[in-house]
């Protein structure tokens, strides 16, 4: 995805807040080789950016008078209730070097599995994304959980992903839980079901 931004050499509160009148939202871009620079890029399409889910999980191309880098968004803060992206941080990235950052997970064939079709069972999302580890061009925009073998009872936990070649989870030694699937008191299963007289 490509990002457009421009320079900007005031900072501070008060220019923070003429450029947020202007339209405009101050960020910063960090990391890499170069020296940190701040930046102010158009207030509403990062507002509408930050609605898709792949901004968050992608390496961005962020172009600055003509120029691109390849950057990850870090940081952003909101307006507590004006539709206003207050700030964003940008680390830059480099094709050589792993990156560390979270990617979210797309859960399908819940429907389908025999934990809600059978039993009835309530799916419940503990995660809803996963650290990782990865060269920038390997990063995906989701990782999917399969649940159609998903048994009323059962849970699906990390090591039962099958990851992207290139990707590695960073769990830090632990078989974290991602999803379960639970049957709620009183619910009656399909091989519970009296059969008719």
């Amino acid at each position: 995805m490509k990002v457009v931004a421009f320079n900007r050499t005031l900072q501070g509160t008060g220019a923070s807040r003429r450029l947020r009148k202007a339209g405009q939202t101050p960020g910063i871009i960090y990391g890499g080789a170069g020296v940190p620079e701040l930046i102010a890029l158009d207030g509403n399409a990062l507002w509408h950016a930050l609605k898709k889910e792949a901004f968050h999980g992608s390496v961005l191309d962020l172009e600055i008078d003509g120029k691109t880098q390849q950057v990850l968004l870090r940081d952003f803060q909101m307006h507590a209730f004006k539709q206003l992206v207050l700030h964003a941080d940008f680390q830059r990235v480099d094709s050589s070097k792993p990156v560390h950052t979270k990617v979210a997970f797309h859960f399908v064939n819940a429907e389908t599995s025999p934990a809600v079709k059978l039993n009835s069972a309530v799916i419940s999302h503990v995660l809803n994304e996963l650290e990782v580890s990865c060269l920038p061009g390997k990063l995906p925009e989701f990782i999917e959980v399969d649940l159609a073998n998903l048994e009323a009872g059962n849970s699906i936990h990390t090591d039962d992903l099958v990851l992207p070649e290139g990707v590695t989870a960073l769990t830090h030694g632990q078989n974290l839980t991602i999803v379960t699937a639970t049957i709620p008191r009183g619910a009656v299963t399909a091989e519970e079901t009296p059969a008719a007289e």
